[in-house]
């Protein structure tokens, strides 16, 4: 046990003879500050949301950006940056607590905005996509791990469905409202307004209303019914451990999707001249569901197999990404879209789910961070995949590529996963 863990160990019973109480495990339990933290997650997601539908006419409007790999190099740069910051939130929480990350991953966040309306290059933009990757990370990462710790076992699915299903409401309801407020009064500055606002309000809730969870996890650490702990988290949680590495890869392939559809469905769209307020409905319609969708999945996957609820939702992925390039009309988009969605929330809740429980209570963050870090280079490497591919062969190429992926993923799944449980 390292020296922050003993720490933990030490603080959890000195709170335990003050109050002479245990810290209890449990939604019911801890709902107030398990509500705050959902809260906290949708401003999360609201900063994500800011550039998701508006980015490639804000790029050809204010910096004449007309190649798709350029244009893209924002996504790898979110992706690596977000991906590092996953890897080393979990480490850094167990040294300075999670709440510590939470309110720097705020601070980091607050040139973002400043950036996009005043910068005098690409370069910039590009630099302020760094920045907001290690605030997604820090913040994503530290309320995903706050929200686990608080509930227990027993409701973790559920525990991410709602957390995810705030994250990406908000992205898309953000994700409309830029373009909206981009389509009647300009591409920028105005949209941007909003990050700092946002930005605002995430660290204040964060500084002065959000409760360390060390001493949960000391809690859990303590039960008698803990996993062995990992002996190499990094190989384990990557590709040794079945069920950790079969999961690994499909976050990776799964957000390696993401980006191409971030990236490309607006290109696409713009090209079969859809409205900008129709790009961002339908490009707002995927999170959207994506979000509302977790609540049920996050709880399905309490109940019914992980391993399942995995392949499908990445099947429905490659198949809805397959049938992309064939669409035209708008309702043809819309249930793409939807179908996008639907297959994400089935697989994203479960992913954070699956790694909790076959991980050691004093492992779990780490093991979390380290999927994260894997899942978000799915960003990175989907965006340079997507850009490159996009740019020699043809967008249809492209996201041809992206589905054969996707579906070679499901059945990673399939054949690498050991079936249990509902717990498995």
């Amino acid at each position: 046990m390292s020296l922050s863990e003993r720490l933990g160990c030490i603080y959890f019973t000195a709170m335990r003879q003050k109050s002479n109480q245990p810290v209890q495990l449990g939604l019911k339990q801890n709902l107030r500050q398990f509500i705050l933290l959902i809260i906290v997650n949708a401003f999360v997601g609201a900063m994500i949301g800011i550039e998701r539908s508006i980015l490639p006419e804000f790029a050809a409007a204010k910096f004449n950006i007309a190649s798709t790999a350029v244009l893209l190099s924002f996504i790898v740069i979110f992706g690596i940056s977000k991906a590092i910051a996953n890897y080393f939130s979990g480490f850094l929480a167990a040294q300075y607590t999670r709440k510590k990350i939470l309110v720097w991953g705020w601070i980091i966040a607050f040139p973002v905005p400043v950036i996009f309306i005043y910068a005098p290059s690409w370069s910039w933009i590009v630099f302020a996509n760094v920045l907001l990757g290690i605030h997604q990370g820090f913040t994503w990462s530290s309320t995903v791990a706050m929200k686990i710790d608080l509930v227990g076992q027993k409701n973790r699915g559920f525990a991410m469905g709602l957390n995810e299903f705030a994250g990406y409401i908000a992205v898309a309801m953000m994700a409309f409202l830029t373009a909206f407020i981009a389509d009647h009064y300009g591409i920028f500055p105005y949209p941007f307004y909003l990050g700092i606002l946002v930005a605002c309000i995430g660290l204040a809730l964060s500084v002065f209303f959000v409760q360390d969870t060390g001493a949960f996890v000391a809690s859990e650490a303590t039960s008698l019914n803990q996993l062995p702990r990992l002996k190499n988290i990094f190989l384990e949680t990557t590709f040794k451990n079945r069920q950790l590495g079969a999961v690994t890869q499909a976050g990776l392939v799964n957000n390696l999707n993401d980006g191409m559809i971030w990236g490309l469905l607006p290109i696409i769209l713009a090209k079969k001249h859809f409205e900008l307020v129709d790009v961002g409905i339908i490009t707002s319609i995927y999170p959207a569901v994506w979000g509302l969708s977790q609540i049920i999945t996050g709880k399905l996957a309490d109940m019914v197999s992980k391993k399942g609820l995995l392949f499908w939702g990445m099947l429905l992925q490659a198949l809805a990404i397959f049938v992309l390039t064939l669409a035209n009309s708008y309702a043809e988009m819309v249930m793409i879209s939807t179908a996008l969605g639907i297959g994400t929330a089935m697989v994203y809740p479960t992913f954070l789910a699956t790694i909790s429980n076959n991980t050691h209570a004093l492992d779990r963050g780490k093991s979390l961070g380290i999927f994260r870090f894997w899942r978000d280079s799915g960003y990175a490497i989907g965006a340079v995949i997507t850009g490159i591919t996009a740019d020699h062969l043809g967008v249809n190429a492209s996201v041809m590529l992206i589905g054969i992926l996707t579906l070679l993923s499901a059945f990673f799944i399939l054949f690498r996963m050991k079936t249990f449980s509902a717990l498995d």
